[in-house]
């Protein structure tokens, strides 16, 4: 297991499971987002709460849920130690950061997406998430009979204060930049490049990092303009 853990714990290792968990959780972003819309069918809620349980309650998606927790950890921690690493190999901070520079300015500064984008998880997870697991909420009856917790209500509310919207916004930014970068890095790390295949993957990229992000931040816009009318 030496040959193992080393290769886990170089440069080469972390940026392999940068790639594979970040890759995992792009898929995990269109599930996501599929589920956020449920917020904007004009049943009170019904569809939402209705997805919200299925997604909490099912055995299989619950297991898939342990592995989604861990590639977000393995992301994060793995993200810190890489920068860290380059940071140790540039002492002067991004001194040759200047126009004209060939890499982008999202690869320049990764880690600070990524910080604003752990700040948000943090924050979103623990108003939503932890709430819906351990905290207390009310309750609402599904047309079938079910009772279960009114993450809706809590959601719809949460949207209807505008500083709310402004972060989740703002957090969408900085993932739109995060994913700009990632997405193609992804699979030049796995060695999925060639000329033929490339430019297609690149372009497939960009269009990932700007609509995904976008229609998340969309949604707490429409909600707000709905609750503010």
């Amino acid at each position: 297991m030496n040959w193992f853990t080393r290769t886990l714990t170089s440069s080469i290792g972390r940026k392999l499971v940068m790639s594979l968990t970040g890759l995992f959780l792009c898929s995990f972003l269109v599930v996501h987002l599929i589920g956020n819309f449920q917020l904007l069918k004009t049943d009170s809620g019904e569809a939402f709460n209705a997805y919200a349980k299925f997604m909490t309650t099912f055995p299989l998606i619950k297991f898939i849920s342990y592995g989604l927790y861990a590639g977000i950890l393995l992301h994060i921690i793995q993200g810190i130690l890489l920068t860290l690493e380059n940071g140790k190999a540039r002492p002067v901070a991004y001194a040759y950061s200047k126009a004209g520079d060939t890499s982008s300015w999202a690869s320049r500064n990764m880690g600070l997406l990524g910080t604003v984008i752990f700040l948000f998880l943090a924050g979103h997870m623990t108003q939503f998430w932890g709430r819906m697991h351990f905290g207390e909420m009310p309750m609402v009856n599904l047309a079938n009979g079910d009772s279960v917790k009114d993450l809706y209500k809590i959601t719809m509310e949460a949207f209807a204060q505008p500083i709310m919207v402004a972060l989740y916004v703002l957090a969408m930014v900085a993932l739109a930049f995060h994913l700009l970068h990632g997405f193609k890095s992804a699979f030049q790390t796995l060695g999925l490049t060639h000329k033929k295949y490339t430019p297609t993957i690149e372009t497939l990229g960009y269009v990932f990092a700007i609509v995904i992000p976008a229609a998340f931040a969309v949604i707490p816009i429409l909600v707000f303009l709905m609750t503010n009318k």
